[in-house]
């Protein structure tokens, strides 16, 4: 099935509105996709919703193509109850995410399963790196013309993302003022989603991952910069035209090293991957042309240098981290990105840099690490698109359309 049919498409944002209003909704379906095939009054017992309310929300659900009547359950007497299932193979999802010198890109299905994985070198300062980017991913939506409908795609880049204007900020890419949503749906005969790459990572937890659970929590990122994620109530919070979460650029040492965003002190100059290099080539511990892997392979061997420069970083975002824990009071901090593959020398300080400096009320917090998956970016890059779908309106028009796809015999004429 192609994607192409000569139409104009449009470009597609998210707004800042969230999970909350659909809760049952989306809680059904993530209960169908991960116990199913089940029957309504099992997901009425489990969430504790009433009859009424499952049915009403199933019947939508078997409608929009998500879920269907898969067999009956054996019954001891009476009437058989009737399992319904996900239809997971009804639609596909394309998530990827922009690194300053990469792009890795994700098909997926309607349970977030990855279905294809693409990566491929890209140079975010090179002349028109955003029309290459668009060309990138439109070849890669080319490569499997018969797939089941796209819904959308999802993009996670570093940065601010202002969805009112759809203008896209990111000092790491060094990208300024970017119109990235409309340039990439200009080219791509799908809705598309943009969003802060951590923030695309907070909405996969929230929906599939180690934030199912939780109502509070925050996600933090450590690597190349630092990042935060913030779910308060059960939804994403985004600030005033999507500026909140620049955690990495809070202030940690009144006039430290120059920041990618023009100041200096900020906690990212200070404790991600690019500043722990030039703090270890100024004591003399690598050479030119050597990096992350040659500091953590010195770590490793126990150079007291190089464990002391891991553990000083550590400190510095335990401190910031608790500054954060003080004020949201989350359920759980959720630590993630590339610099935990360091974690064995960052934890020392990080531990002793939180809890010396956490209000009573907070001190119990929990810490939860993730194994590094880079491909997990891209997977949260296509749990926007999942979100808009199965969750109710985010900006109203452009998730109606992503669902408007699933089952439609052309899914580009859905695009106007």
């Amino acid at each position: 099935m192609s994607r192409r049919r000569g139409r104009e498409p449009r470009s597609f944002r998210i707004a800042s509105t969230g999970f909350s209003r659909d809760v049952n909704r989306t809680a059904i379906l993530r209960l169908v996709a991960s116990a199913g095939p089940i029957a309504r009054k099992g997901i009425a017992a489990r969430l504790g919703l009433s009859s009424a309310t499952v049915t009403g929300i199933t019947k939508e659900l078997i409608d929009q193509g998500l879920i269907r009547e898969a067999d009956t359950a054996p019954s001891s007497g009476g009437r058989p109850a009737v399992l319904l299932e996900l239809v997971v193979e009804a639609a596909t999802v394309f998530g990827a995410k922009v690194a300053p010198d990469h792009v890795v890109g994700v098909r997926t299905d309607l349970a977030a399963k990855v279905l294809e994985r693409f990566e491929a070198p890209f140079d975010t300062t090179a002349p028109g790196a955003v029309a290459h980017l668009a060309a990138l991913l439109d070849g890669w939506l080319d490569r499997t013309p018969d797939a089941p409908p796209l819904l959308g795609v999802g993009i996670g880049v570093a940065g601010v993302f202002d969805a009112a204007s759809g203008q896209l900020d990111s000092p790491l890419l060094g990208w300024r003022d970017v119109p990235l949503a409309q340039v990439l749906g200009e080219r791509l005969d799908a809705p598309v989603f943009v969003d802060n790459d951590v923030n695309t990572l907070a909405v996969w937890e929230r929906l599939y991952g180690r934030g199912e659970r939780f109502e509070h929590f925050l996600t933090v990122t450590i690597g190349r910069g630092v990042g935060l994620g913030i779910v308060a109530g059960g939804d994403i919070y985004r600030g005033f035209r999507g500026g909140a979460g620049e955690f990495g650029h809070v202030n940690v040492v009144e006039d430290g090293p120059l920041c990618t965003c023009g100041k200096r002190g900020c906690l990212e100059a200070v404790a991600a991957d690019p500043a722990l290099l030039a703090q270890a080539r100024e004591a003399g511990l690598l050479h030119d042309g050597e990096g992350i892997e040659r500091l953590l392979a010195l770590a490793e061997a126990g150079e007291p240098r190089a464990v002391a420069i891991y553990d000083r970083a550590g400190a510095v975002l335990g401190r910031a981290v608790s500054g954060l824990v003080n004020v949201l009071a989350p359920e759980r901090v959720l630590l993630s990105g590339e610099g935990t593959r360091a974690w064995t020398w960052l934890e020392p300080g990080f531990e002793r840099g939180l809890r010396d400096h956490l209000f009573p009320a907070v001190s119990d917090v929990r810490v939860e690490v993730d194994p590094w998956d880079d491909a997990k970016w891209a997977v949260g890059a296509a749990s926007l698109v999942l979100r808009a779908t199965f969750n109710g309106p985010l900006d109203g028009e452009h998730n109606d359309l992503a669902r408007a796809r699933i089952g439609a015999s052309d899914p580009a004429e859905v695009i106007d």
